[in-house]
């Protein structure tokens, strides 16, 4: 089983297939050839992958955490990476060891890239349930 684990405020906070919620990849493009376990390894082999505290409007939809409270903003992790396709392919995300020495524009002049994803880790910080969106950016 791939995992991710990271500590945030001196709590231990483990990503795994298991706890993944919602996995929303683009809907009128998405990426090919890139899964949970994926997004997982990636994390995993990237050293500073750096979650920040992000409010939202609306609770986490598996635990409701501070809806009885009846809460304006609920707080969850979130951190954020890019992914490039070629022919709606995935190729590399910016946190692969292989982006060390290269960029988007590099890509995409020497023609391994077409196109780019933002990709959203967004992590109840109550029950450790996430979501991964995956969404075209426009270039």
């Amino acid at each position: 089983m791939e995992k991710y684990q990271f500590i945030f405020n001196e709590k231990i906070y483990t990503l795994s297939q298991e706890n993944c919620s919602e996995w929303i990849n683009d809907e009128i493009h998405p990426v090919k050839g890139i899964e949970i376990v994926d997004i997982l390894e990636l994390l995993s082999q990237h050293e500073e992958v750096d979650f920040d505290i992000t409010y939202y409007g609306e609770p986490c939809p598996d635990c409701l955490a501070n809806k009885t409270e009846k809460a304006k903003h609920f707080p969850f992790l979130e951190y954020h990476f890019y992914l490039f396709a070629k022919n709606g392919e995935y190729i590399m995300s910016s946190i692969s060891p292989a982006y060390k020495d290269t960029s988007f524009d590099k890509l995409l002049k020497k023609e391994k890239a077409d196109n780019s994803y933002i990709a959203s880790i967004i992590l109840c910080m109550n029950c450790g349930s996430y979501s991964i969106e995956i969404e075209q950016c426009e270039i």
